[in-house]
C-alpha cells in the first residue's frame, strides 16, 4: 500500500511541477556570446507613457548557472531613434535582474540589452533585439477612470435656500437698463 501511495504523490508532484505558471508566458529569450537570458514585462502588451517593470533572469550559456552580481541594462529605440534605457538593479532572486522602463510614445520599438559579469569585462550585447509594439497609453493629466477614496475628497457643505424667496435675496441682483 505505501508504495502505491508513493506512486500516486509522484503523480501529483508531476502534474503540479507541468502546471502553467501564474503569469502568462510572455517570456523573450536572448542570447549573447557567453550569456542566455530570458526577459518579461509586468503589462503585456505595454502602454505608452506608464512605468513598465522588466525582470531578467542571466545564466552562464555553457554551464546554466545563474550570474550573480553582474551588471546590465536594457534599452529602447523607436523609428524617430528616440533611445532610452535603465540599468539593472539585482533583485532578491539568484540570477535576477530589474529594470523599469517608460515609453514616451506609441508605435514599433526595438529592445536590446548588454550585460557583464562583473566591471573588469566587456558589456556583452544580445545577438538580436526584439520588437516591440507600444499601445497608447492615457495622457498625463487625463481624468482618472479609478474614483477617489471617499477620505481624499473633503466634503462640502453648500448652503439650500428654504423658501424660493429666500433664494431670490440671497441671488445676484440683476442689472437693469437706465431709461
Amino acid at each position: 500500500m505505501t508504495a502505491l501511495r508513493r506512486l500516486a504523490m509522484l503523480g501529483i508532484a508531476g502534474a503540479v511541477a507541468c502546471s502553467p505558471p501564474n503569469r502568462p508566458n510572455s517570456d523573450i529569450r536572448l542570447w549573447t556570446q557567453d550569456f542566455e537570458i530570458r526577459a518579461w514585462s509586468d503589462v503585456t502588451p505595454p502602454v505608452s507613457l506608464e512605468p513598465i517593470h522588466y525582470t531578467i533572469v542571466v545564466r552562464d550559456k555553457k554551464t546554466k548557472e545563474p550570474i550573480a552580481d553582474g551588471q546590465g541594462r536594457i534599452y529602447v529605440t523607436n523609428v524617430d531613434r528616440l533611445t532610452k534605457w535603465d540599468g539593472f538593479k539585482y533583485g532578491p532572486e539568484v540570477g535576477t535582474y530589474h529594470a523599469t522602463l517608460m515609453f514616451p510614445a506609441a508605435g514599433e520599438w526595438a529592445l536590446g540589452i548588454q550585460f557583464r559579469r562583473d566591471s573588469t569585462k566587456l558589456l556583452q550585447k544580445t545577438v538580436e533585439d526584439w520588437r516591440q509594439t507600444v499601445y497608447v497609453g492615457d495622457e498625463p493629466g487625463a481624468p482618472s477612470t479609478i474614483a477617489p477614496p471617499a477620505a481624499a475628497v473633503p466634503p462640502v457643505a453648500l448652503p439650500v435656500p428654504a423658501t424660493p424667496a429666500a433664494a431670490a435675496k440671497t441671488a445676484a441682483p440683476a442689472k437693469t437698463a437706465k431709461p
